[in-house]
C-alpha cells in the first residue's frame, strides 16, 4: 500500500510514523508513506497557498491552485484507487471503513488547515471525505494520521499476531472484552478465575459475554 499525504504543515507528521508498529510497518515495506508539502506546488515567490474568502469573513482559505497542481502531479505517476479530504462533516471513520480501505493500493490524503480549502476542490477533486468525529480540529494532519493508523495496523504482516487485530472493538460491532496481564492479583485485586483455567472454548465464551455486556452498557447504539 501507499499513502500520499498532502499538507501545509508536513512536519507535523513526522513523529506519527516515527516510532513503534507504523515505523515497522514502513521499514519492512509493508507500506509506503510520503509526507507532501503543498508548498512545493505554490506558483510564487512567498510560496503561498492561502488566501482571504471570497464574500468576507475570518480566517484563510486553501487555494485550489496549488493542491490541483499536487494532485495532477501525483496522478501522473501512477492511479489511485481514492483522494480522500479529511474534513469533520465527512463520513464518520468506523472500523468497517479501515477494513475497506486496508484492501486498497493507491491513497491519497488531502489534509485541510486553516478556515479549510476552496469548495471546488472538494467537488470536483476530491473522491471522499472522512471524519474522525464531530468536532473541528487546527488541521487534517491529526485525523490523517488516525487515518493511517488505523488502516496499516490492519495489512498483512504489519501486527505480530495477525489476529490480534480481528478482535479489536467494532470489528464485530462489539467492544472489545477487557483484558489482564501478570501479576493476577494487585492489592488483593484478582483477574477472573476462568482465564487461568486451560479451557479455551469456555474462555472464548466469556470474552464473548464481556464483550456484550460490555458494549450494551457503554456503546447501545452499535447492537442496533
Amino acid at each position: 500500500m501507499r499513502i500520499d499525504i498532502i499538507s501545509a504543515v508536513p512536519d507535523l507528521m513526522t513523529s506519527s510514523f516515527s516510532h513503534s508498529i507504523l515505523k515497522r510497518a514502513i521499514n519492512n515495506k509493508l507500506v509506503e508513506v510520503n509526507l507532501i508539502n503543498l508548498r512545493d506546488y505554490s506558483t510564487n515567490k512567498q510560496k503561498q497557498i492561502d488566501d482571504y474568502a471570497f464574500g468576507g469573513g475570518a480566517g484563510m482559505v486553501l487555494m485550489i491552485e496549488p493542491i490541483a497542481a499536487c494532485l495532477n502531479d501525483l496522478k501522473s505517476q501512477r492511479i489511485y484507487d481514492e483522494i480522500i479530504y479529511m474534513s469533520p462533516d465527512g463520513e464518520l471513520l468506523t472500523q468497517q471503513l479501515c477494513n475497506q480501505y486496508s484492501l486498497l493500493k493507491n491513497i491519497i490524503i488531502l489534509c485541510g488547515h486553516y478556515k479549510g480549502i476552496d469548495e471546488r476542490v472538494r467537488q470536483h477533486l476530491i473522491t471522499k471525505e472522512i471524519s474522525i468525529g464531530d468536532y473541528v480540529l487546527s488541521g487534517g494532519e491529526i485525523p490523517a494520521a488516525v487515518f493511517s493508523d488505523a488502516v496499516i495496523r490492519l495489512l498483512p504482516g504489519v501486527l505480530n499476531d495477525e489476529t490480534s487485530a480481528l478482535s479489536d472493538s467494532f470489528q464485530d460491532n462489539l467492544l472489545a472484552p477487557p483484558v489482564y496481564t501478570r501479576p493476577a492479583e494487585f492489592n488483593g485485586w484478582k483477574i477472573p478465575e476462568i482465564l487461568v483455567s486451560g479451557h479455551t472454548a469456555n474462555i472464548d465464551k466469556w470474552r464473548h459475554e464481556q464483550s456484550l455486556e460490555r458494549t450494551k452498557l457503554r456503546r447501545p447504539d452499535l447492537l442496533k
